[in-house]
């Protein structure tokens, strides 16, 4: 490793940006492995100078990583070296009270719209790979409003937002470029996907074509960073630039070049072990990527938001301690996220944000940014927060509607009767109103995990924080300021404020939309597309036509 490190700053001194994009191979890439740009504390020696600081338009980069837990950084007290994110966070601002979804693609969905899932259809699970499904395509995404500001716009990584129709691709939906994968996860190294036994195909784009000279070639947390710094050397930091790079770490497999498994030997957990490397490769990515932006000119005008998708998966090594829950619950440990801005753009640096934001907040107030306009008739959920995080001002955020999902497994006694005739309570949904937090339903796995509880050979904790949910409960209420470790249940002392949330609930869901889930489209099968996820429906009637007889309708009647 060490003369490889050599070989690359001899590189780097020869070789002149420009020379520099050109001579770069994949070959030479994979032989050199992972590069450093700019000097050894993440300065730049040419190109403050460079920079236009009049340019009233900033470049946004969005950062979004996958499945790390609210523990799996190193300022909320974590083992996992991440001293990046540390120092980012740090000289920014730190968002505690940061909410996304529990999984993938409604975060995603939530991120690019600015809409809550019962909006857009997406209130069920994901979006599976063979799904006539994607984003409605009647919303405007956030890429295209940022082109209709002069925005260049680009993505890297993890789309997870449906590909059944050409329509559905990242290109379509207001990106210049893409460079990334189709699918919720996939190898990081051959880009191989298979959904089921007979349903396997390779899962690597750029722009519109599978592009296949990256099989087997490169660990993607290193490609996605280096595609970096060539759109970075290409465009003119003058013109603005958004940049949407969805890591595809830390998610599932658990997969990173053993040098970095080797820093972390005291991790007896062979997957937190494995999670743990995969989070510092992705710290000394996103110090590449903001060493770019000092080396090429874009540091002084920009605004990087740092940002996880959904909470922690502890059988896959992740942790969310000490709050309750994993990914896939609405528990906060399954929807509190970490997150920060860094940006020289902020006023108060340096500072911890506690006001009430969520992913749907990054549209309106990116928009805005960017001297785009937000038409009242595109009914946003997300509100323009850049004065709550960069100035400390309150939020115009006061609930948040985590979700309602109707076809979710029903609560076994959940009734009408429990939510006080208003709310039948077998559904599962949540909300956030103020310092108040009511679950219905079923909300998902509900332990504490502690850090490294599970073993490689089986689950096991160190101390007793296991609970069953009791079979006859079908609604929590906690308040999450004075209790964000959701321990202590405040439905039965304050039945007013149930009724309240309740009574909200039903107001929210009176305006949702019926859900797109239709079933396996056996079209979408690789092998008959050459071996490719991609698009395979074909079909001449309106946009508004396809899956819609599998459409769900929504609305939960009261029982008359």
């Amino acid at each position: 490793m060490a003369g490889n490190e050599t070989l690359n700053l001899m590189v780097c001194r020869k070789m002149s940006a420009v020379g520099l994009l050109a001579s770069f191979s994949f070959v030479s890439l994979l032989t050199y492995g992972y590069l450093s740009w700019g000097t050894a504390d993440g300065s730049s020696q040419n190109t403050q100078s460079q920079e236009d600081t009049s340019i009233s338009k900033p470049h946004i980069i969005f950062i979004l990583v996958d499945d790390q837990g609210y523990r799996d950084i190193g300022y909320h007290g974590s083992e996992i070296r991440t001293p990046t994110l540390d120092r980012l966070a740090a000289q920014g601002v730190k968002l505690e009270n940061y909410y996304v979804q529990p999984i993938c693609s409604p975060s995603r969905s939530q991120f690019i719209t600015g809409k809550y899932q019962i909006h857009t259809g997406l209130q069920h699970s994901i979006i599976r790979p063979t799904q006539a499904n994607c984003l409605p395509l009647n919303n405007m995404t956030l890429p295209q409003k940022l082109k209709n500001s002069g925005y260049s716009t680009h993505m890297i990584g993890k789309w997870h937002l449906g590909f059944y129709r050409k329509e559905c691709m990242p290109t379509q939906r207001g990106f210049d470029t893409f460079f990334g994968y189709l699918l919720g996860s996939g190898d990081y190294y051959s880009h191989y996907k298979c959904d089921s036994p007979r349903m396997c195909g390779y899962d690597f784009y750029e722009n519109d074509k599978a592009a296949w000279e990256y099989d087997k070639k490169m660990y993607s947390t290193y490609m996605y960073t280096q595609k970096v710094e060539q759109i970075l050397i290409s465009h003119n930091p003058k013109k603005p630039l958004f940049l949407y790079l969805a890591f595809q770490a830390v998610h599932t497999p658990l997969q990173v070049p053993m040098h970095y498994v080797e820093r972390y030997r005291s991790i007896t957990n062979i997957h937190r072990r494995r999670y743990a490397a995969m989070v510092t490769c992705l710290d000394e990515a996103i110090n590449n990527v903001t060493r770019a932006l000092k080396k090429y000119g874009y540091y002084n005008n920009s605004i990087l938001i740092y940002s996880s998708d959904n909470g922690g998966q502890p059988k896959a090594g992740g942790s969310n301690w000490p709050l309750r829950g994993t990914k896939g619950s609405y528990w906060e440990g399954g929807i509190r996220a970490v997150g920060f801005v860094h940006s020289p753009l902020l006023k108060k640096r340096g500072s911890v944000c506690r006001k009430l934001l969520h992913i749907t907040d990054w549209y309106p107030t990116l928009v805005t940014l960017a001297d785009g306009q937000l038409d009242e008739e595109f009914h946003l959920d997300g509100f323009d927060v850049w004065e709550t995080i960069s100035e400390g001002r309150h939020s115009p955020r006061k609930d948040i509607l985590h979700n309602i999902d109707p076809l979710y497994t029903k609560a076994r006694n959940g009734s009408w009767e429990a939510g006080f005739m208003i709310w039948n309570t077998a559904i599962q949904a949540a909300i956030r109103v103020g310092p108040w937090k009511l679950l219905t339903g079923n909300p998902g796995y509900s332990d504490w995990v502690p850090p490294q509880a599970f073993t490689s050979v089986a689950l096991s904790r160190w101390h007793s924080e296991r609970v069953s949910l009791d079979i006859g409960q079908s609604v929590w209420l906690f308040n999450i300021t004075a209790d964000p470790y959701e321990r202590i249940d405040l439905s039965s002392k304050y039945p007013k404020v149930v009724k309240q949330l309740l009574k909200k609930l039903a107001q929210y869901n009176k305006t949702a939309v019926p859900v797109r889930y239709p079933p396996r489209d056996p079209r979408s099968n690789p092998r008959l597309n050459g071996g490719v996820w991609g698009p395979w429906y074909k079909d001449n009637r309106r946009q508004s036509k396809p899956g819609a007889k599998h459409f769900v309708k929504t609305y939960i009647k009261k029982k008359q």
